[in-house]
């Protein structure tokens, strides 16, 4: 059994640069145990697994380590996948649904290589930083104070740093992050005028890295739903109707942020295509597909799929 698979470099606008995501375009549903193998194989941030149910697309993202219940730029890379295999138009919107509920998607029709895409803004609560985390951002950035500190429904912490600590160029191991931020830390701060960072032909208003190792990501290139959480905050900040974001991660890239009608909000980003080709996932024992496929125990199980269906 083979099954269709690309590699898209999402939040990029050029090759080598942006958040790298599988995407594998599955003919049945498959167990999460054998999804889980095969994203750990692949060695991406996130790998998305895509797969057709009568007229709904499902949609799920798995870390090397686990499954997730968003994930922005695996997203972004599925809608630039659907595009390639001539299975979704440009300027044609579709609903994929996913454990965070159905995300609009849409190709961009005047833009080769750029979507949109509608995520959960998620809500920021204020709270104190803990000293563990005051010291690893003293020892680390020179940051002696902060400017805001919150914990959001997405159970990331989110930091606004001083827009002069050195956050593009720093060293932050996230091995010594502290037990409570380790599911996701966001450090972001508001970029200068004249900043040279743009995204689509637009210039850059704040910055932003993403420390997860809790999820088995010490750092993520280019986070979506960090963008999407913190979207809301900026654009009342500063008054905008919309905001272009910019991560100054080792794999640079940035989105263009603005909230939809739904009350979501709606991400705006390019991606490369690197790599397509098709995953071989034979043979399966006794000819049906199992989680023995990759080594593991059957049977496989749609529960994880149909629970993502209205």
């Amino acid at each position: 059994m083979t099954v269709p698979a690309v590699l898209v470099e999402a939040f990029a606008e050029r090759p080598c640069s942006g958040n790298g995501a599988a995407v594998v375009l599955l003919r049945q549903p498959l167990d999460a145990a054998v999804l889980q193998a095969l994203a750990a194989s692949l060695k991406q941030s996130e790998t998305a697994f895509l797969l057709r149910d009568g007229e709904h697309w499902l949609l799920r993202w798995f870390t090397p380590s686990c499954e997730v219940n968003l994930c922005g730029h695996a997203t972004l890379a599925a809608t630039l996948a659907l595009g390639h295999w001539r299975m979704l138009r440009p300027g044609t919107s579709l609903a994929l649904h996913s454990r965070s509920g159905p995300l609009v998607v849409e190709l961009e029709a005047g833009r080769q290589g750029a979507a949109h895409i509608e995520l959960p803004a998620g809500v920021l609560q204020p709270v104190a930083a803990e000293p563990e985390l005051r010291a690893y951002l003293h020892r680390h950035l020179g940051v002696a104070a902060l400017e805001a500190c919150w914990h959001s429904s997405l159970n990331y912490r989110v930091l606004l740093l001083p827009s002069t600590a050195p956050l593009a160029g720093a060293q932050l191991p996230a091995a010594e992050l502290p037990e409570e931020v380790r599911p996701g830390l966001v450090l972001m701060q508001a970029l200068p005028e004249g900043a040279t960072h743009t995204v689509l032909g637009r210039p850059c208003h704040y910055q932003l890295r993403f420390l997860a190792p809790g999820l088995g990501i010490p750092e993520d290139p280019v986070t979506g739903s960090a963008h999407a959480l913190v979207a809301p905050w900026w654009l009342q900040r500063l008054g905008l109707n919309e905001v272009v974001g910019w991560q100054c991660s080792h794999r640079p890239g940035g989105m263009v942020c603005e909230a939809a009608s739904s009350g979501m909000i709606r991400l705006c980003g390019a991606g490369h295509l690197l790599w397509d080709g098709s995953l071989r996932l034979d043979p399966w024992p006794g000819g049906e597909p199992s989680s023995a496929a990759c080594g593991l125990e059957p049977p496989a199980s749609v529960a994880g799929w149909r629970s993502l269906l209205p």
